[in-house]
């Protein structure tokens, strides 16, 4: 959605702005943060060291998101402009990089409690879709990540809210899944970024208007393209993702397998 009024700043005192982005930024992070604590607190961890543990994670996210974004759209800020590159108020957060680098730095914190890791990173499930919907939002403010335009009669494709939809579809299926299945741990987190990567890099891709690489495809009256530089990522994504919801499955399975030995 392009909405020319619509201002980036939900106020300003003479220079100084606070971004609508900024607030939805934090507003996902304290509502992530709030959701792991509270779930956390079920494993017996201690609480400040619990705190710590989601602090650095979230630090870590947002330092990946706002890396991956620069690297893949805007590399010469790094030289031409570094203060540009680290104002993540005014836009730009890669969803990619936050998962990534949140989830390493989150494994790296409790690679000697291999249990505690995989609950936790099902528990950043409802923070990340919480995430993906509300920057989303805050990209319609800021007049960025647009869809391309088509000959349908209703203009550009609405990629801020077609891309904040896979936010509320991770949300609900989580509570679902919590709610009539029983999955093992680790599964919720790898399963949620194996479906995200299909309805992100198959949906969301084809109708945004991102740059075009190698493959050059656009058709201008459907207003879809490929492949862009997130879709040559998707392959090996969904192949790392699936690989990791299976062997949660095995994992499990082998571990509630009737003991054969007791048995006779």
């Amino acid at each position: 959605m392009y909405i020319p009024w619509l201002s980036p700043y939900a106020f300003k005192i003479g220079s100084f702005g606070i971004h609508w982005y900024g607030i939805f930024m934090v507003l996902a992070i304290l509502g992530g943060g709030w959701y792991l604590m509270e779930r956390g607190g079920q494993l017996g961890e201690d609480p400040d060291r619990l705190s710590t543990i989601t602090l650095w994670t979230i630090f870590w996210g947002v330092v990946g998101a706002r890396v991956v974004f620069v690297l893949a759209n805007y590399p010469e800020w790094i030289w031409t402009d570094p203060i540009q590159a680290l104002k993540i108020w005014d836009g730009g957060l890669a969803i990619d990089g936050a998962v990534g680098f949140g989830i390493l730095a989150l494994w790296y914190q409790l690679r000697k409690k291999p249990v505690m890791f995989n609950h936790l990173i099902d528990w950043t499930v409802p923070g990340i879709g919480l995430g993906i919907f509300m920057v989303r939002i805050g990209n319609i403010f800021n007049h960025e990540v647009l869809g391309r335009m088509t000959q349908l009669g209703f203009g550009r494709w609405p990629e801020q809210l077609i891309g904040s939809t896979w936010g509320v579809f991770l949300i609900i299926r989580y509570f679902w899944l919590e709610r009539h299945r029983t999955p093992p741990p680790g599964y919720q987190f790898w399963s949620a970024m194996f479906y995200y990567s299909i309805l992100r890099g198959f949906v969301g891709e084809t109708t945004r208007a991102n740059p075009i690489y190698l493959v050059h495809y656009i058709n201008p009256h459907w207003g879809i393209g490929f492949i862009t530089l997130m879709q040559w990522f998707t392959p090996p994504i969904l192949i790392f993702t699936w690989i990791m919801m299976r062997r949660t499955w095995r994992k499990s399975a082998k571990e509630n397998l009737p003991d054969t030995a007791t048995a006779l």
